[in-house]
């Protein structure tokens, strides 16, 4: 959200993010190709994306707080295959001081 109901922005700090880079295991791409010939939900990358994702959102609300935030507005995911097997994930949003109304 670029708002959040029942609070006001009472001072911008500026951007934040959280980046995380992962890589498929040798065990998990067998499971995945394992899973892949039944068709369906693939838990094995399933799991390591939602791994991936948590991670990127925990660093960026460490980041947001060690800048002197109390919430983060306008917050999205990002994704990048560096590598074959190599993803990186990056969650990044803008930093701000709130107080409830």
């Amino acid at each position: 959200m670029n708002e959040l109901p029942g609070y006001r922005v009472t001072r911008v700090i500026g951007l934040s993010r959280g980046i995380t880079v992962r890589s498929r295991s040798v065990i998990g791409n067998l499971g995945g190709a394992i899973q892949s010939i039944f068709g369906g939900n693939l838990s094995v990358y399933t799991n390591l994306a939602e791994q991936a994702r948590q991670e990127a959102l925990s660093l960026l609300t460490a980041d947001a707080e060690k800048m002197g935030g109390n919430a983060i507005i306008a917050m999205r995911y990002d994704a990048n295959e560096i590598m074959d097997g190599i993803t990186e994930v990056l969650a990044y949003g803008t930093a701000v001081v709130v107080e409830r109304i």
